[in-house]
């Protein structure tokens, strides 16, 4: 099986992370994958959610949404509709227990950071990419606030990062893009952290069933991608963990 510019199997598509993207957000980026493109905020909102409040608690959470021409044709808004779509509620959980996974929440105190994933073009792994996008962006908001002596050390664990992997044609492969998602047979995104502990894994047989050796290895090949994706935020981040 030929892929798109000629990539391995193992390979990820270019990557390329854009700090302070957004001019007012506390913290934000630009995050490309191949042709994929999501612009990802973090703003920092005083309070919580009412379940956690007088607790001392605080709280990551995210939206998710594709701009109408992100894709091949024109997405209709989801305000327009006047209600979020399944796959939009479903990416939006991902992304929020993804970073909380790895967030002291009680060091934050009783403040919520909204995180958001905007889709400015889609081609495959949008919901990988927001997550690997947003840590990137909450680490700078984080930043921001340690300036601002709320907290002494940032409250984070660790690093996370995300990545599609699948089998298509036969062949495992790594950082699947949309022709090679429709395609593919088997389809999962994991999630996982700079120490290598899985965080989540969400994979489908969309065709044949695949066996535990399948998912060993497709998880191997993730662990492999998400390595490289991890090298990248370490040179631009001043996480220390």
């Amino acid at each position: 099986m030929k892929r798109d510019n000629g990539r391995k199997y193992n390979e990820l598509r270019k990557v390329k992370i854009t700090k302070n993207f957004m001019k007012f957000a506390e913290g934000s980026c630009l995050f490309e994958i191949g042709n994929t493109k999501i612009v990802c905020t973090a703003s920092v909102e005083p309070g919580v959610p009412k379940f956690l409040r007088g607790k001392g608690s605080g709280w990551v959470t995210a939206e998710y949404g594709m701009l109408p021409r992100s894709c091949t044709s024109r997405i209709v808004r989801e305000a327009s509709r006047g209600k979020q779509g399944g796959r939009t509620q479903e990416i939006q959980r991902l992304i929020g227990r993804s970073l909380r996974a790895v967030t002291d929440l009680k060091s934050l105190g009783e403040r919520t950071i909204w995180m958001d994933a905007d889709v400015v073009q889609g081609d495959g792994g949008t919901r990988c990419a927001s997550i690997t996008g947003c840590f990137v962006a909450l680490i700078l908001a984080l930043t921001k606030l340690k300036k601002q002596k709320v907290f002494d050390k940032l409250p984070v664990k660790d690093y996370v990062g995300a990545v599609s992997v699948g089998i298509v044609g036969g062949e495992k492969i790594l950082d699947l893009s949309y022709e090679e998602d429709s395609r593919a047979s088997v389809d999962m995104n994991v999630v996982m952290t700079g120490s290598g502990r899985l965080i989540e894994i969400q994979g489908t047989a969309e065709k044949e069933p695949f066996t535990p050796k399948e998912l060993a290895n497709l998880v191997k090949l993730a662990k492999n991608g998400i390595d490289n994706i991890l090298t990248k935020e370490k040179k631009i981040l001043p996480l220390k963990v």
